[in-house]
């Protein structure tokens, strides 16, 4: 793929085209949730960097990377409404949800059992990680109203594993990092 310009001025009057062309509203429900995942990708890169100072960085680096290939193909997927253009593309499938499970499994034993729930923070990556969690838990509200509507396929699915996931991997990297995980204390108040 070549992209020789960064500005068409197509959207200059609140439009975008979809993937076959369609012209659509930048208010268009399905925006909404193909711009989320993209925000999502983008805090993910976010994480990676914070990633950097962390014990965690050479287990969850790779798996992250992998993760943000895959919104970019959830993304192109809900930015295809024509069935038979987007059955051509890449998508959201099992094993890809399948995989995340793996990854939870496989950090999840190390983690003390959770007797409150867990606020954000617990250092740099861990915060992330949360902040990285609600994005996914938002763009999975707004791709389930569009499901309402419209074919999805996965992504529900897809994103529902991956807020699992995020919140798993900020409280692994916080134990990597012997940060201790701050918690919810109803008397705080």
């Amino acid at each position: 793929m070549r992209i020789d310009r960064v500005y068409t001025r197509g959207g200059d009057k609140g439009e975008t085209s979809l993937i076959g062309g369609e012209r659509v509203s930048k208010a268009d429900a399905r925006l909404d949730c193909y711009g989320t995942a993209d925000e999502l990708n983008a805090v993910i890169g976010l994480t990676v960097e914070a990633l950097v100072q962390s014990a965690a960085r050479d287990h969850l680096t790779p798996i992250l990377r992998r993760v943000q290939n895959e919104l970019f193909n959830l993304g192109c997927e809900l930015a295809t409404p024509d069935p038979v253009r987007r059955a051509k593309l890449p998508r959201i499938e099992q094993r890809h949800i399948d995989a995340l499970e793996r990854d939870i499994d496989a950090v999840n034993d190390d983690l003390p059992a959770l007797k409150s729930f867990v606020l954000p923070g617990g250092g740099w990556a861990s915060a992330y990680f949360h902040l990285a969690r609600t994005v996914a838990r938002r763009c999975e509200r707004l791709v389930v109203a569009l499901a309402q509507h419209e074919d999805t396929g996965l992504t529900v699915q897809y994103l529902n594993r991956l807020s699992d996931a995020l919140f798993v991997w900020g409280r692994w990297s916080a134990h990597k990092d012997n940060q201790p995980e701050p918690v919810w204390d109803s008397r705080a108040t």
